[in-house]
């Protein structure tokens, strides 16, 4: 493998704490015990609102969705501004970058806030292209991957991506990459070996599979 494709949050951006509290802020009004990682975790899973609707124990109503999204955001963001790289995240991007290998970043975050916060983390020049998401809707991250492969021009065969969630690892399977799942982000790490790839506590142990 001689490229790597990194997710964002979650993997290389250390932001559960915003998750979580956030989520927690979110249904505080509702009654509900706050969650720590380990429980918020235990609930997660992906569409969101399934995982709304497993902690309030009952369907959303019609347009509480919205809602909730919206104060979510708001709370994470503002959250996200304590967090930073995860504990090994600029060692393990030096690392690949001195054996020659090159490496992307492909996020669903949005791409006009994904950008800057990479920038100003100052790590920007470890990537040949930074991509985050730019339209309203999110979905899976097959589809960008697609378009993330395209333009840098690489052969799948060749690529590792490297994310915290099952969708990092079905958006490789997807183009025909292979994927290793870190545990730093908020799927559970029996849910993430479950779909049967690597799975690691670090970053440095995540290129030993490149």
């Amino acid at each position: 493998m001689r490229h790597i494709v990194w997710d964002w949050n979650g993997t290389l951006f250390h932001d559960i704490d915003a998750v979580v509290g956030a989520t927690n802020l979110v249904f505080e009004p509702y009654g509900l015990a706050a969650y720590d990682a380990d429980g918020f975790r235990a609930v997660y899973t992906r569409p969101i609102w399934t995982a709304y609707e497993r902690m309030l124990g009952r369907a959303l109503d019609d347009g509480e969705w919205e809602r909730l999204d919206i104060a979510y955001h708001d709370h994470y963001h503002r959250l996200m501004l304590e967090c930073g790289l995860a504990a090994d995240a600029l060692t393990t991007l030096e690392a690949w970058g001195v054996t020659g290998g090159r490496q992307s970043l492909l996020s669903m975050w949005t791409h006009d806030r994904l950008v800057p916060t990479v920038v100003e983390f100052g790590i920007d020049h470890h990537f040949v292209r930074v991509d985050g998401l730019r339209s309203a809707a999110g979905g899976p991250k097959a589809d960008s991957m697609v378009a993330h492969i395209a333009a840098l021009g690489v052969d799948p065969a060749d690529v590792l991506v490297i994310g915290d969630s099952l969708d990092d690892a079905h958006a490789a399977q997807h183009v025909g990459a292979r994927a290793v799942l870190y545990t730093g982000g908020m799927t559970s790490r029996a849910d993430l070996q479950a779909l049967g790839v690597p799975v690691v506590d670090t970053l440095a142990d995540a290129i030993d599979y490149a």
